[in-house]
């Protein structure tokens, strides 16, 4: 059975590491009445604005 290109088959999330070893989180936070996304440490409560800056 073929299956369209618009059906969702799985559903993944990627984890991401901090180099110290700890999981890093998505976290909102409200500044100035705005949503505002970063990505935390949960290991050394380092803080990005995303996961991939932790390299």
């Amino acid at each position: 059975m073929a299956v369209s290109k618009n059906a969702r088959t799985t559903n993944t999330t990627q984890k991401f590491f901090c180099s110290c070893g700890g999981e890093i989180k998505m976290k909102t936070l409200f500044d100035k009445g705005k949503a505002k996304t970063i990505a935390e440490c949960e290991k050394c409560k380092r803080s990005e604005r995303r996961p991939s800056d932790f390299k």
